[in-house]
């Protein structure tokens, strides 16, 4: 069995994920809360397909691993159980030991909720660490300036 990949779209990627009964709340809404799992879902993927992978920032020397520093959210339009969404992930900046990321989640190409979130990148013990050339590489050719 294969796990659900990103796939590209231009430089935006394109991550899928299903609504399921306990993504939801007494409402039969996807809870507020849960948004954030998928926007991390879809950063995370991306990522992947962008050839950076958070078991190799482990390995690195000293070992690293990505936090996010901020995000914002606005929420549109509710999901439902059984919805099919995609999450939309667009990277606006990779530099020194920060990215930047907007992301979309969108139901039939419709936006139902967006964000804007600053990963950094820092050491086991908490201090920034800046982006290796190597990753900084990979990331490149996805760099899509932010919109003014």
């Amino acid at each position: 069995m294969t796990a659900p990949t990103a796939t590209p779209d231009g430089k935006d990627l394109l991550f899928p994920i299903r609504v399921y009964y306990e993504d939801t709340d007494f409402s039969g809404y996807v809870y507020h809360g849960t948004y954030v799992g998928m926007f991390e879902r879809g950063r995370t993927e991306a990522l992947r397909l962008a050839g950076v992978m958070h078991s190799d920032l482990l390995k690195l020397d000293p070992p690293a691993a990505m936090v996010v520093r901020r995000m914002e959210i606005e929420w549109v339009r509710p999901a439902v159980i059984d919805d099919l969404l995609m999450v939309r992930s667009t990277l606006t900046s990779a530099k020194g030991a920060r990215m930047t990321m907007r992301q979309q989640i969108e139901r039939n190409g419709e936006i139902i909720a967006s964000a804007t979130l600053e990963a950094a990148l820092i050491t086991l013990n908490g201090g920034p660490r800046r982006f290796p050339a190597d990753i900084l590489a990979k990331l490149e050719p996805w760099l899509v300036p932010p919109a003014p």
